[in-house]
Formats: C-alpha cells, structure tokens, sequence
C-alpha cells in the first residue's frame, strides 16, 4: 500500500478548525446554460478532478501531525451526486439548496468533497461543489475546477487564471502562541554561519523580523476586538447562501479610473455600505462605526507551481467604515486605509501562525482561534477567475460563485469573484447573524448604484 503523504501544518491547521457550527468547507457553484447528465459529470470529474491523487485521499490526524491516507474502497459515485428541484425552481429554490449543503459537514470516513448535479434549473443545469479547506485554498481550488473545463468546444482543458486576488492585501495562552509565532518566523537569523557569509541577506531577514514583532504586537495588543453587532454572536450551523445580480466589470474598473483608486476599492467600499445599511435596519448604532473583515492574501511566489494543491494564503485585517452613508466618503476612507495595509505584513504573520497551530495539539488552536475571530466581524474574500466563457462537458458555464469557510466565532463570509467579465458578490452566513442573506445582497446592489449616480452627478472627481 501506498505510504501516506504527510499534510503540511497549515492544512492541518485547517483540518483542526472543524467545527459543527462552522464547517470548513469551500462551495462553489456553477451555472450551466444547458443541460449537463449525470454521466458526464462523472465522467469529467474521474478524469480531470481525480488526476490530483489528494482528492483519493482521506486526512488522517494524530497528536502533532497529519497525513493523507489513500482511502479504501473509493467509489467515484459516493462523490457526483445528483439532486432534483421541484418545478419550476429559480434562485431562491437554488439558494436553499446551496445553504442546506454548506451546513452539512461531508462524510468523515471518505474523501472530504461532493459534486451535486442539480438537475431542472432553469431549463439548465447547476453544480454546487464542496471541498473541505484542509486540502486546497480557493486560490488552488480555482485552478483545479478550471481544469474540469474546457476553453471552447473540444478544446484542451482551460488555461490557468491569474493567482487570486492581489493584496488587500484561554488569553493565558495567547503571548506564548504569539512567541512561538516570532520564533519560527525569525529563524532566519538563528543562521549564524550563512549570514556571516552573506550579510546582505542577514540585514533583510533582520529587517523581516522586526516588521513581524510590529506585526505580532499589533495583532495581539494594539488591534482591538471588533465592536458588538448583529454580526457577533452564537453561530447555530444553520447557514443561508445568496448571490447577487452580478456587476459588469469594465463598469467597476471605469468607476476606479475615474476615481483614482483600485477596483477592490470599489467593491470593498460597496460592501462597507451594504453592511452598514443591513446594521441599521436590524437596530444597531452604526453612527461613526468602523468594523473589520479577515481578507485572505495569497502568499504564493511566481515561480510557485499554479496548481499544487494545500493552503498557502495569510490574512490581513481591513476596515470597514460601515457608519459612513455617503458612498464618495466611504470610498475614500477605503481607499486610505487599503493603501495604509500596502506595506503590512499582517498576511505573513497569520500564515506562520497556522503553521505553528499546525504543529500543536488540537486543544492549543481554540484560544489562537478565538483571538483572531475576536478582531473581525467577517471574511471577504477576492478570487479573480477567467476571462473567458468556460465550456463543462460542452455547456456554457454562464455563472461562477465561491463561498470560503469561516472560522472560530466568525459566521458571515462575503465572496467577490471575477468571471467573464462580470463581478459576481456572494453572502454565506449563519442563520442566527442573518436570517435572510438575499437581504444583504439587495442592499450591495443599492449601495453600488448609489456610487455610480453620485459619480455621474459630480462629474468624476478623483480620490487623489
């Protein structure tokens, strides 16, 4: 038999992050324009899906580490399934469907991943995939569903799309996590005899050290836990799902250049504008409030393989000034505080602090957890996919959506993901924070309404 793969500390850590009210499960869905059978579906996911032998695999964990054991009697049937909606089914029907399936935890004894073929969409078809974060990010995730299909009829796979986003970039026991964190990170300079020999690398990872001690220090003392909003409180495992009209990305971009600013930007600002009119609504005091979202960073270099699976992303943590109403002074305040986290290494810092997490007993990743889930209300997250139209089994993929777990006592997560031109925003959240995510969704495609009207009144006026 074959010897199992030993999993990194990062994936391990995500591994331990499972949680019966939180899942660590990424969703996707894809929205066909035709109608994809059950056969096929198979059929591309044996070929393409299984030629990555981790999704054979079973995570296998023990006191310190984790490995990936082939699973036994692998049967592809257990994982593309199929599933009917009542006639005629639409979004909200769609909807349900994808909320029902991300609060469900996956089969523990087999490989932790589901296709469901949604059949009878909207005389279409739709796939909701679910893959356990523990075995790729979404950075990784979006290359390997984008090798399922294909660049035009009887093309070869689809080519890679650029690597995710750009940079948005027990308390007793937290100071010892925070030190065990410093110390793997400035093991560099414990070199003594390569440094000796090469002090200009010395004097970098000196450098490097010290920007994570800032780093570390602003994290665990400086950084304030997130004030109380319907956001913060007790997560149920019941969680709803909901997407909204997308958005023209030549629009988007057009709105940033006029503006003097980046598109994330203007998706974050719209994003800060929908959460605080949703605050409002349910009776929170959103006047002067400033909230944080958990922004996944990919920490991948250039020469990195595209394609290899496991989790290499960091976190950083930016402002949402969801108590400022005018669209134009919020853009603006978005855009000073993203160009302030430019030279942050707060996506550094969080990546060596999984690997530690990693390398600890399960019991160690609670109050780290907890920590960090303290200083933000919500993930967001940035995939940018391709360009171009993709075929699955020779049908039009006319829709694509993500949705990343949350972690520790974080329960909303908002997804922004770039596809054929389009913007498309998503909402997963437990039941118990918000009741009804297409509420939320509605309000993201007021807010950005009201930038575009405002930037047509003023004329385009620029932030700089």
């Amino acid at each position: 038999m074959k010897t199992p793969e030993r999993m990194s500390a990062v994936d391990r850590a995500w591994l331990l992050m499972e949680r019966p009210t939180n899942p660590m499960l990424v969703v996707g869905l894809l929205v066909l324009r035709g109608v994809l059978s059950h056969a096929q579906l198979r059929a591309i996911v044996s070929e393409r899906f299984l030629a990555f032998e981790r999704f054979r695999s079973v995570p296998v964990m023990d006191t310190l580490s984790a490995s990936w054991a082939p699973a036994e009697q692998f049967n592809v049937d257990d994982h593309v399934l199929r599933v009917a909606l009542p006639t005629p089914a639409g979004k909200r029907e769609l909807e349900e469907l994808a909320g029902e399936l991300a609060s469900t935890p996956l089969h523990a004894g087999r490989p932790l991943w589901t296709f469901h073929l949604v059949e009878n969409y909207r005389g279409g078809s739709a796939i909701i995939v679910r893959i356990h974060h523990c075995y790729a990010d979404g950075i990784a995730l979006v290359h390997v569903l984008m090798r399922l299909a294909d660049a035009e009829p009887g093309g070869n796979a689809a080519a890679s799309a650029p690597g995710g986003s750009p940079p948005l970039p027990g308390a007793s026991f937290i100071p010892d996590i925070l030190a065990q964190t410093l110390r793997a990170s400035t093991a560099l300079i414990n070199q003594g005899i390569h440094y000796a020999l090469h002090p200009l690398e010395a004097a970098t990872a000196a450098r490097e050290a010290i920007g994570l001690a800032v780093e570390a220090a602003h994290l665990g003392v400086v950084l304030a836990d997130d004030p109380h909003t319907h956001l913060k409180a007790s997560l149920t495992g019941s969680r709803g799902v909901a997407w909204a009209e997308p958005l023209s990305l030549e629009e988007v971009r057009t709105l940033s250049i006029l503006l003097g600013c980046t598109i994330n930007d203007v998706l974050v600002a719209t994003l800060a504008g929908a959460l605080g009119r949703y605050l409002d609504s349910h009776g929170d005091d959103t006047a002067g409030l400033t909230i944080r979202a958990a922004v996944p960073v990919n920490m991948r270099q250039d020469g990195d393989a595209p394609l290899e699976l496991g989790n290499r992303f960091g976190l950083v943590f930016v402002d949402l000034p969801v108590g400022i109403r005018d669209p134009l002074r919020r853009l603006c305040t978005v855009h000073a505080s993203m160009q302030a986290l430019k030279g942050s290494t707060q996506a550094l810092l969080t990546l060596e602090l999984l690997s530690v997490l990693g390398s600890l007993p399960a019991a160690v990743e609670e109050p780290a957890m907890q920590l960090l889930s303290a200083k933000a209300s919500l993930v967001a997250s940035n995939l940018r996919g391709p360009q171009q139209p993709l075929l699955l089994g020779g049908v039009t993929i006319s829709q694509l959506l993500f949705w990343v777990p949350q972690a520790g006592g974080i329960g909303t997560g908002v997804s922004m993901l770039t596809y054929a031109g389009e913007v498309q925003f998503g909402v997963i959240a437990d039941r118990h924070l918000i009741r009804d995510p297409d509420e939320l969704v509605g309000m993201m495609e007021t807010e950005f309404d009201r930038l575009v009207y405002l930037v047509l009144l003023a004329g385009g006026s620029r932030l700089d």
